[in-house]
C-alpha cells in the first residue's frame, strides 16, 4: 500500500484529510514527468489563449452565468492557481479499497495527486461518506481533466455523474464579489 494507513483507521481529531505527500509532494510541486507524459501545460506556462472557451448557450450545464465563470477562469490565470479535482464520494465500507487504487494511480504517474476524508474528517464534517478528491494541475487543460475522469470509470469503477470543481473557486476571502455562486460548494465546472 502506499499510504500507511487507511482513511477509515484515522480517527484522531484534527486528522481530517489523507493527503499522497510522500508520493507527489504539495500539489503545485508535483512531480515534473506528469506535464510532459501527460502533454499537459504547466500553469506557469499558461496565457490567455489557453482560457477555456465558455458556450453562453450551455448556461444551463454552467455553475453560474457564462460572464461568471469566465471572470473565474481569469482569476485563474491571473494567480496561476490552476489545479482542480473530481470528487468521488464513498461510504466507510468501500473507501479504503478506492483510496488505494487511487494513491497506487498517482505513485505512477497517472493521477497527479490526490486526497481522501478520513474518518475523523467525515465526523468533524459531519458527513456519512469519505470524499475522495483526485486533482489535475490544470483545468484549462480538458483533455487531461477528461483522460482523469475516463480512468475514474474504467479501473476504478465510478460510473456515476462527479463534479470537477476548480480550485479557484475555493479561494478563501479572494474575489467572492466576482465569484459569487461559485463559491457556492455545490457548484462545478463540471458534472459527467
Amino acid at each position: 500500500m502506499v499510504t500507511d494507513r487507511a482513511p477509515t483507521d484515522i480517527d484522531e481529531s484534527g486528522w481530517h484529510w489523507l493527503r499522497i505527500k510522500h508520493v507527489t509532494g504539495f500539489p503545485r510541486n508535483a512531480r515534473d514527468g506528469y506535464f510532459p507524459r501527460h502533454g499537459v501545460t504547466r500553469p506557469a506556462a499558461t496565457t490567455e489563449a489557453d482560457l477555456p472557451e465558455v458556450d453562453g448557450a450551455d448556461e444551463g450545464a454552467l455553475p453560474a452565468d457564462a460572464e461568471t465563470v469566465a471572470d473565474a477562469d481569469r482569476l485563474a490565470l491571473e494567480t496561476t492557481y490552476l489545479s482542480g479535482k473530481w470528487l468521488v464520494e464513498r461510504p466507510a465500507e468501500a473507501v479504503d479499497d478506492l483510496w488505494e487504487a487511487v494513491a497506487e494511480d498517482v505513485e505512477a504517474g497517472r493521477f497527479w495527486d490526490a486526497k481522501v476524508s478520513t474518518r475523523a474528517g467525515c465526523e468533524a464534517f459531519g458527513e456519512t461518506e469519505h470524499a475522495v478528491l483526485v486533482f489535475t494541475p490544470n483545468y484549462f487543460d480538458r483533455s487531461d481533466v477528461d483522460r482523469v475522469r475516463r480512468r475514474l470509470r474504467e479501473a476504478h469503477g465510478v460510473t456515476e455523474e462527479v463534479r470537477y470543481r476548480p480550485d479557484v473557486y475555493t479561494l478563501v476571502g479572494v474575489h467572492e464579489e466576482t465569484l459569487g455562486e461559485l463559491t457556492d460548494s455545490g457548484a462545478a465546472r463540471f458534472r459527467i
